[in-house]
């Protein structure tokens, strides 16, 4: 099991720290980086690139513990992780001084934890199965089945790339390298708290495959709308203090810094439609699940590209920097609207399957 996935890790490593360190600058300057930001942004993504390795088996070792059903393991690993990381932040930027590359090193420091938790793990026995943690072999056919079932996944996160690319140039352009930086910093928290519906997606896909493969449909439904509403009491308590208090949690990031007016408003834009986004990202397990992979397809692309590409390009024009912010709200509501009616859609279409056909006699 292990030799694969070391395998694999070390092969898109070696892959990506080539082309990362080789076009280090023309990635950045890609994604609008000019001047100080470009340098900035050509350092700290050089120092993340150099422990990608970290990174990318950290989060492969993490998904087979999720595989196996122990999300609470793998909650606490990565919770470990991000906390190490979030205090090497601390340590590095706010006491040390060393700026944009002490969070890039604090970064390295938190996915080496989260790597050497998951070698602890697969090494001292905790796994359910036995396996040599530091085996390297490579099995085609397994290899293509980890490559054929990643590929949705792939798909989404190089969608998200295009997103970035389309923000950050955006930013560079009706914005300065203080709003860029804001934006990392409102990114980096929006994607923590999405942390439990990501970890709860992982847990409803095989509920819901199982009980539509015995043809149980209703509670194929009843568990989508569950896992929904779990995620969103997970993400509630922090989003209200994010809508309440948002210089509170930004400061967390960047302490000793006094946020503008514009700012918390940005923020809370950002932060607006953050427990509904569980209806989307629930929507993108659900069809898959049920053999119906395209919707999620549609969706995910729908989002990052349809829908952004035109908004980024327009709305800054008129508004500037607030368009980024107004844009994705605008966005996000659309596209949970769009959710929850083809939801309902697929809904209606499994009871339907599940009623009883009733014959007459003639």
């Amino acid at each position: 099991m292990m030799g694969n996935v070391n395998y694999l890790s070390i092969l898109v490593t070696l892959v990506y720290m080539v082309l990362g360190l080789l076009f280090s600058t023309q990635l950045v300057r890609f994604m609008g980086g000019e001047g100080e930001t470009l340098a900035l942004g050509d350092s700290y993504f050089r120092i993340t690139v150099i422990g990608s390795f970290f990174w990318i088996y950290g989060l492969a070792a993490n998904m087979i513990v999720r595989a196996e059903g122990k999300m609470k393991s793998a909650a606490v690993v990565m919770g470990i992780g991000l906390a190490v990381d979030v205090l090497s932040n601390y340590i590095l930027v706010a006491w040390l001084n060393f700026g944009v590359e002490g969070a890039a090193w604090a970064t390295n420091i938190g996915m080496l934890v989260y790597t050497l938790l998951g070698w602890i793990y697969f090494g001292k026995g905790f796994a359910s199965f036995r396996t040599n943690v530091f085996a390297i072999y490579r099995d085609a056919s397994t290899i293509k089945s980890i490559v054929g079932l990643g590929m949705s996944a792939f798909i989404m996160n190089f969608m998200n790339l295009v997103q970035a690319v389309i923000v950050f140039n955006t930013l560079s352009r009706y914005g300065t390298t203080a709003d860029i930086a804001f934006y990392g910093v409102v990114f980096r928290v929006f994607t923590f708290l999405l942390t439990p519906i990501f970890g709860l997606m992982r847990a409803l896909q095989p509920v819901i495959g199982i009980n539509f493969g015995a043809e149980q449909y209703e509670r194929a439904i009843k568990a989508y709308k569950i896992f929904t509403l779990v995620s969103m009491l997970l993400t509630l308590p922090f989003w209200i203090i994010s809508m309440i208090s948002p210089a509170s949690i930004l400061g967390l990031m960047l302490p000793d810094q006094i946020f503008k007016t514009s700012e918390m408003l940005y923020f809370r834009l950002n932060m607006a439609v953050l427990p509904l986004l569980s209806l989307i990202f629930m929507a993108m397990t659900f069809f898959p699940a049920i053999n119906k992979g395209k919707p999620a397809a549609v969706i995910g692309i729908t989002r990052q590209l349809v829908f952004y590409v035109p908004v980024m390009l327009i709305l800054p024009r008129w508004l500037g920097v607030s368009g980024v912010y107004w844009g994705s709200l605008v966005i996000d509501s659309v596209v949970v609207v769009w959710t929850v009616i083809l939801v309902t859609k697929e809904f209606t279409r499994l009871r339907a399957k599940s009623k009883p056909v009733r014959t007459y006699n003639m």
